[in-house]
Order: C-alpha cells, then sequence, then structure tokens
C-alpha cells in the first residue's frame, strides 16, 4: 500500500525537511491511564505552541476516540485497506492537536504481519515532517505490534502506577525495550501518585533492579529518567467519566499541573 499526503508548503524548497520529535509511551499492563495521560500530554505540548499527534498504535483495541469522545469516519483502518487516503484520516482533537485514530476490535491487527508493519512505517514516515512532535499510544505490554510501535520512536516514556504488579511490569517492559532495541535511557512517569515524592522513590527502586538485573547490547543498564508524577486525582475520574481531557475541563487541577509539569521536562531534555 502506497500512503499518500500532500506536501507541506514550504518558504525554502531547498532547506533541510524538519522531522517531528517521536515519543513513545508504553505501559507494562493495562490500567495505568496511559491513553489518558497521552493525551492530556498532547494537550498539554500544544499549549507551548507546538504542532502535535497523537499517533493510536494500540490497533484492534483502541479507546483513543473514547477519551477525547470522538466518533471517527474515517480510522487508520481505512488508510490500511485503501478506502481513504491519509489526510483524511488525521482529525483535530480537543486540546488543540491533531489524531491518527485506530479501528476497534479488528483481530488482524492483533499480531505484528510484514502488511501491518509495512503500512505503520509508511504512515510513519509520512506524517513526520507534518508536525513537531509525535506522540506514538501504544497498546500494553510486550506484544510484537507494542515493541514495534516503540520501535518507531526516538523516545520512550513509560507509564506506571505505585501498584506491584504495575512495577513488576514496567520492568519487564524495560528489560524487553533494553535488549531487542538496545534502548539505553527511558523515561518513567508514574500515574496515581499518593504523596508527593513517591513516584521519584518509585523509579529509584525501579533503577536499582534495572542495574542489578538488566544489561544492555553495551553492557550498561538502561538509564530511566524521573519525568514526573500525576498524582492521585478526584478530578481525574470526572474527566473520565465526562470523556473530556483534563487539561480543558480542570486545568488547575492536581493532575493537569503533573501533566503539564512532565510535558515541561520533556521538553527541556535534549532528544534522544
Amino acid at each position: 500500500m502506497m500512503v499518500t499526503m500532500s506536501a507541506p508548503a514550504t518558504a525554502n524548497p531547498t532547506a533541510p525537511v524538519r522531522l517531528a520529535r517521536t515519543v513513545a509511551i508504553t505501559s507494562g499492563k493495562g490500567g495505568v491511564g496511559k491513553t489518558f495521560f497521552s493525551a492530556n500530554l498532547a494537550a498539554a505540548l500544544s499549549r507551548q505552541g507546538l504542532k502535535v499527534l497523537v499517533l493510536d498504535a494500540d490497533l484492534g483495541l483502541a479507546n483513543l476516540d473514547v477519551v477525547l469522545n470522538l466518533y471517527p469516519k474515517i480510522t487508520l483502518h481505512d488508510v490500511f485497506t485503501g478506502k481513504a487516503e491519509l489526510d483524511e484520516a488525521i482529525l483535530p482533537a480537543p486540546g488543540g492537536f491533531s489524531v491518527l485514530l485506530a479501528g476497534s476490535g479488528l483481530v488482524e491487527y492483533s499480531r505484528l504481519t510484514p502488511e501491518v508493519r509495512d503500512q505503520l512505517v509508511s504512515i510513519f514516515e509520512a506524517v513526520k515532517p507534518r508536525f513537531d512532535v509525535i506522540l506514538i499510544d501504544t497498546g500494553a505490554g510486550i506484544s510484537d505490534v507494542v515493541l514495534y510501535a516503540v520501535s518507531l520512536a526516538h523516545e520512550v516514556i513509560v507509564v506506571a502506577t505505585p501498584e506491584p504488579t504495575s512495577m513488576t511490569d514496567a520492568y519487564a517492559t524495560i528489560k524487553v525495550l533494553s535488549a531487542q532495541q538496545g534502548r539505553e535511557a527511558l523515561h518513567v512517569v508514574v500515574n496515581q501518585v499518593g504523596r508527593s515524592g513517591d513516584g521519584r522513590t518509585i523509579c529509584h527502586q525501579l533503577q536499582q533492579v534495572v542495574e542489578r538485573f538488566v544489561q544492555g547490547p553495551s553492557g550498561v543498564p538502561p538509564k530511566l529518567t524521573h519525568l514526573g508524577d500525576i498524582p492521585l486525582d478526584s478530578s481525574v475520574r470526572e474527566a473520565v467519566q465526562k470523556r473530556q481531557l483534563l487539561m480543558e475541563l480542570h486545568p488547575g487541577s492536581a493532575a493537569a499541573q503533573g501533566v503539564v509539569q512532565v510535558a515541561t521536562r520533556l521538553l527541556a531534555r535534549a532528544q534522544g
């Protein structure tokens, strides 16, 4: 399949094409608020004047449309099957960013076939010159589809919660990304934090376990950077139930301010 997309206008045709900063947002297990975080991070980055795209790479079990209260007529599935052009599938979202939504309940995207791989690469290469930041909202776990989606990004944010099972699965994800993709640095965001400072402590504990048991291809364990915490906040539940962005419904809430802090720290760090 050939993905077509109209060329962006440029004042200087000979100038080098500037490609987006690409960040995969993933998690070891489901239910940690990864997609909700992705959408609100996109809104926070957009408020910084950046042109942001969220690519829903949770193929087959997508729910970004639910979080954003969108009812798309065209999804990535239509682009994959040639029923629509890529431009038609890029939709404006609340919060001032754009989205590429995946279809839900599509069994054919539950595993990484050569066709799915080629289609993802084609789409990704087509949108990179169009945006400042592309956030890839992956599925949870370490399936081949998830790992391939992560491999398309320069940087990775692993979202976890303080729950022991979440931390165990986050460690497993980090270990696989180090072994299979040679990741030497990853970001960590801890969601649903009960007390200030707990997220930093959790990230430090994760780093200690990684240093003890994980050796990357270069023989050095990956370095984890704590980007910030998202506090436990009743405003989040309200935003989820209303299918609204927290950044718009309650921008002054503790959780929203946590997202803003993550966005600020992400922008302050040099691209990996």
